[in-house]
């Protein structure tokens, strides 16, 4: 909790909200990390109207992501690396306006990769 609050709060602190624009991204390595980094965004941004929050992670439907992107763009993306990515490549996710950018548990990230690429080559 200590460590995810400073990171929402300074993120939230810089953050300066414009409509239909990302201007953090936050990536988790799972799905229920995501989602409680957003609670927090939601949490502490409570006196802070202007700012909308969404996460963004496998097993939901896509379009509902890209449907949330196009109509209520959030200022504040939280999500998992694979589902980040498809919206990216589908240009559905600008990330031109990225200001802040955060790994949170970046290890772990690292380290499924890792396994990742030794599953692959050993097939």
């Amino acid at each position: 909790m200590g460590k995810t609050a400073v990171f929402v709060l300074s993120t939230l602190q810089q953050i300066e909200p414009v409509a239909g624009q990302v201007a953090a991204l936050v990536l988790c390595h799972t799905r229920e990390l995501a989602y409680q980094i957003c609670h927090e965004f939601e949490r502490f941004s409570t006196y802070l109207p202007d700012i909308k929050v969404a996460v963004f992670y496998g097993g939901v439907n896509i379009k509902i992501h890209k449907d949330l992107l196009k109509n209520e763009c959030p200022h504040i993306v939280v999500g998992t690396p694979g589902r980040i990515l498809a919206v990216a490549r589908d240009k559905e996710l600008s990330l031109r306006n990225v200001r802040h950018f955060i790994l949170d548990e970046c290890y772990k990230m690292l380290e499924s990769l890792v396994i990742d690429e030794g599953e692959m080559i050993k097939k």
